[in-house]
C-alpha cells in the first residue's frame, strides 16, 4: 500500500480547509490517487454509510485498485449487496466485478472474538494462549465488554495494513464504521486501553505475578483475603490468571493500536463523512467533522445521500401553488381528474411539495457549509429502490462521482 505523504486530489484535511463556497467532492480523483491508502466512512445510522462504503470500494476496484472493504457495522447488507452469503473475519473475493482495469475487490466483516483470539495466539506461547482463551474473564471480555469492538477494529485495520504493505495484497482499504457517534470510538481505543491497563486495580492484581516478595506483602494479603470471601477462591484465581496475562497480550496490542491511530492521521488516509439531508443527520455530520479536525484526521469531504431528485418542471413552489389555486378556483381541472397531465392540480401540487423539499434540503446544506466552510461535498439523489446487488452499487458509485 502506498505510504505517500501528499494530500492527494480532493483532500482537504484540518489544515487545508479554507473559507469560501463549498467545492464538489471529486470522488474519482480520491479513488484514483495512489497516495490514498485508506478510506474511512463514518456517519450516523440510517444514512447509507454501508452502501456508500461498498460503492466506493467497487468503483475503486473497477478503476484498477486492489481493494478490500471492511465493515464493523453489525448489519449484513454489505454481504447481500455484493452477492456473498456471509462475511467473516477473512477477506473473500467479490465475484462479478469488471476486471478490465486490472483491479480486484475483497470484502470482510469484523469478528471481534476471532480477532481477539488472533491477538492472544500471536502474543503468547501456546500453553499460555490456551490458558487465556479458556479463562472465563477473557471469554466475557472478548465477546461483550464495552469497547471491545472498537479495540478490535483498530487491531484488524492494523493487521490488514501491515499485511498489505508486506505482501502487496491491497493498495486501498475501505472501512465502514458502526452507526452513530460510536463510529469514532475507535479513535479513543489506545487511550482508553492504556487507562484500563494502568488503573490502580489492575496494578494491584498484577502484583502477585511480579514476584514472591510482592505476593507476601501484608496489604495485598488483606485485599486478596477480602476478595476471596466476596468472589470465591476459584473466581479470584481465574481473575488473577487473566490479569497476569494482560501485559503479555495487551502490551503489544496497545503499541499497535497507537501505531494505527498514527496511521489514521497520516495523509494517506481519507475520512468521508456520510449524512442524509435531514437536520439530525447533518448535526451528527458536523460533530464528525469537528471531531476529525480536532484530532487532526485528514477529512476528504461530505457525502449527502438520498437527496430529493431535481424535478423536470421549472416552476417554483410558489408558482406551482398559485397555479393550483387558480385551477381549482376556475374549475378548469378537477383536483385529481383527467385532462392534460402537465396541468392537473394534483401534479402541480406534487411539484410544489418537491420544490419545497429541495429548498429545505438546500437550506440545511447551506447551514452546514456556513459552519464548516471548505468541506468538499457530493450530493447523491435518492434511488427509486434499495440497493441489493452490484448493479445498484455501480449506480451509487456513478452518482457519487457526479457529485
Amino acid at each position: 500500500m502506498s505510504a505517500a505523504k501528499g494530500t492527494g486530489k480532493g483532500r482537504v484535511g484540518p489544515l487545508a480547509a479554507h473559507p469560501g463556497a463549498t467545492t464538489r467532492l471529486d470522488v474519482d480523483a480520491l479513488l484514483d490517487d495512489p497516495a490514498t491508502g485508506i478510506i474511512v466512512c463514518c456517519g450516523s445510522g440510517g444514512v447509507g454509510k454501508t452502501t456508500t462504503s461498498a460503492a466506493l470500494a467497487l468503483r475503486a476496484a473497477e478503476r484498477g485498485r486492489k481493494v478490500v472493504v471492511l465493515t464493523i457495522d453489525p448489519a449484513r447488507r454489505l454481504a447481500q449487496s455484493m452477492g456473498i452469503e456471509a462475511l467473516d473475519n477473512t477477506p473473500r473475493p467479490v465475484a462479478g466485478i469488471d476486471p478490465a482495469a486490472g483491479g480486484s475487490l475483497d470484502a470482510m466483516m469484523l469478528d471481534m472474538k476471532s480477532t481477539f483470539d488472533e491477538v492472544v495466539l500471536s502474543q503468547a506461547s501456546p500453553e499460555k494462549a490456551k490458558q487465556i482463551l479458556e479463562n472465563p474473564f477473557y471469554i466475557v471480555l472478548s465477546t461483550s465488554f464495552a469497547g471491545t469492538q472498537e479495540y478490535m477494529a483498530m487491531e484488524k485495520l492494523g493487521q490488514i495494513h501491515a499485511d498489505a504493505q508486506e505482501r502487496g495484497t491491497y493498495d486501498l482499504i475501505v472501512v465502514d464504521t458502526p452507526p452513530s457517534r460510536s463510529a469514532l470510538d475507535f479513535l479513543d481505543a489506545p487511550e482508553r486501553l492504556s487507562s484500563f491497563l494502568d488503573g490502580r486495580f489492575i496494578r494491584l492484581m498484577l502484583a502477585p505475578a511480579k514476584g514472591p516478595a510482592r505476593l507476601m506483602t501484608a496489604g495485598l494479603g488483606l485485599v486478596t483475603g477480602a476478595l476471596t470471601k466476596v468472589l470465591g477462591a476459584q473466581v479470584l484465581t481465574d481473575l488473577q490468571t487473566f490479569v497476569a496475562a494482560i501485559d503479555t497480550v495487551f502490551g503489544g496490542f496497545r503499541v499497535r493500536a497507537q501505531k494505527t491511530y498514527a496511521l489514521l492521521q497520516d495523509p494517506s488516509t481519507a475520512f468521508v463523512v456520510v449524512a442524509a439531508p435531514e437536520p439530525d443527520a447533518l448535526r451528527e455530520a458536523a460533530y464528525f467533522v469537528e471531531r476529525l479536525e480536532g484530532d487532526r484526521m485528514p477529512l476528504a469531504g461530505l457525502v449527502v445521500n438520498r437527496a430529493s431528485p431535481q424535478p423536470r418542471g421549472k416552476l417554483s413552489a410558489e408558482e406551482a401553488s398559485a397555479a393550483v389555486q387558480r385551477l381549482e378556483a376556475a374549475g378548469d381541472a378537477p383536483a385529481d381528474g383527467p385532462g392534460d397531465p402537465t396541468l392537473t392540480a394534483g401534479l402541480l401540487r406534487l411539484h410544489a411539495d418537491r420544490m419545497t423539499t429541495l429548498a429545505r434540503e438546500a437550506q440545511l446544506r447551506a447551514r452546514f457549509e456556513a459552519g464548516h466552510p471548505g468541506v468538499p461535498t457530493a450530493v447523491v439523489p435518492a434511488l427509486a429502490s434499495d440497493v441489493h446487488d452490484l448493479g445498484g452499487l455501480r449506480r451509487v458509485g456513478e452518482l457519487l462521482a457526479d457529485g
